[in-house]
């Protein structure tokens, strides 16, 4: 790592972190870090990366939703209202019914 810098931080979801980890598998051995990241990834992520491209445009579209809280909730895909509201239990915007309903909504249209 020495020698290395961030450039840019942008969150994102699970199916894009393998995605990203796969590409960079074929062109060699991936390190100790990022063949945990990538091990996890596998296991917890639930969507294929084209579906998850759509399902966050979808969340994005509303208002009071921002990047990170879609990655999660693309990540986390909840069924409940509850889980919702973990999402956004440290958050300083707040969903109201109307709005968790139609992010349920959208998640089911992507759950398997």
């Amino acid at each position: 790592m020495i020698g290395k810098r961030v450039i840019k931080e942008k969150p994102i979801p699970l199916a894009e972190v393998l995605s990203i980890l796969e590409k960079v598998k074929k062109h060699g051995e991936l390190e100790y870090w990022q063949r945990l990241t990538y091990d996890y990834s596998q296991k917890f992520s639930k969507l294929k990366p084209s579906e998850v491209k759509e399902l966050m445009e979808e969340i994005m579209k509303i208002e009071k939703i921002r990047e990170h809280q879609a990655v999660a909730i693309v990540d986390l895909m909840p069924g409940t209202k509850d889980d919702i509201e973990l999402i956004f239990s440290k958050e300083r915007t707040k969903l109201d019914d109307g709005e968790v309903k139609q992010v349920l909504e959208i998640v089911k249209k992507y759950s398997k």
